[in-house]
């Protein structure tokens, strides 16, 4: 596993006015997606490109352009995954989109139940992006890659806002060494609390981003 955490001013500006209590929805979720767009430039450091002949007014060159097939794929975790697809797919238009619907089961925090898939059966030579703001326990990141990898992942990118040392411990010890498995977050923070929530952390990313649900 490759970790790989942010370290910019922009970065940690955006990240403070994330985490006050006091930033309404709005602000929030533009902030999400402004993180996405940085982590996506780290992210996306070895994407695949091919030669791409052009005139430009002055003479013929051959530039890079991503590969045409097959497309990378952008996995966000339902719900508060959503929250990061607008950022991701500003910077990677031409990119297709799953949906992998899971969460919590809150008496075993890293165990995962999977209630919604939307994704392409073969994901053969696909470079997938999962996309969850928060790697808590550990429990769904490890289990959504793997979900991909039965589909044929191998090299999947997962983007996290924000991460506990000990999902981070969790994912090294439990992801299967046979993916190509790279994290990019925005902040390591200190510690999971009795709960298994990140702590100072940002609260409930799904409920920031859009509202509480009953």
């Amino acid at each position: 596993m490759e970790l790989h955490v942010l370290d910019h001013p922009l970065v940690d500006h955006k990240l403070t006015v994330l985490r006050d209590k006091n930033t309404p929805s709005a602000t929030f979720r533009e902030l999400v997606s402004e993180l996405v767009m940085l982590e996506t430039y780290e992210a996306t450091r070895d994407i695949d490109v091919e030669d791409c002949p052009i005139e430009t007014p002055i003479c013929p060159m051959v530039g890079k352009k991503l590969v045409k097939h097959p497309r990378p794929i952008i996995v966000p975790v339902l719900r508060a995954g959503l929250g990061m697809l607008d950022g991701m797919t500003r910077m990677l238009p031409t990119a297709e989109v799953g949906f992998l619907g899971m969460k919590r089961d809150e008496e075993h925090p890293t165990q995962q139940i999977t209630y919604a898939n939307r994704l392409p059966d073969d994901l053969t030579g696909r470079q997938c992006f999962l996309i969850d703001p928060m790697l808590a326990t550990g429990g769904t990141l490890v289990a959504a890659t793997h979900y991909l990898a039965e589909r044929g992942a191998k090299d999947v990118t997962a983007l996290c806002i924000i991460a506990a040392p000990e999902g981070i411990k969790f994912v090294e010890e439990n992801i299967d060494p046979s993916i190509d498995f790279k994290v990019v977050v925005c902040a390591v923070d200190e510690k999971l609390n009795d709960k298994a929530y990140i702590v100072p952390g940002l609260g409930d990313a799904g409920d920031r981003l859009y509202g509480v649900i009953d």
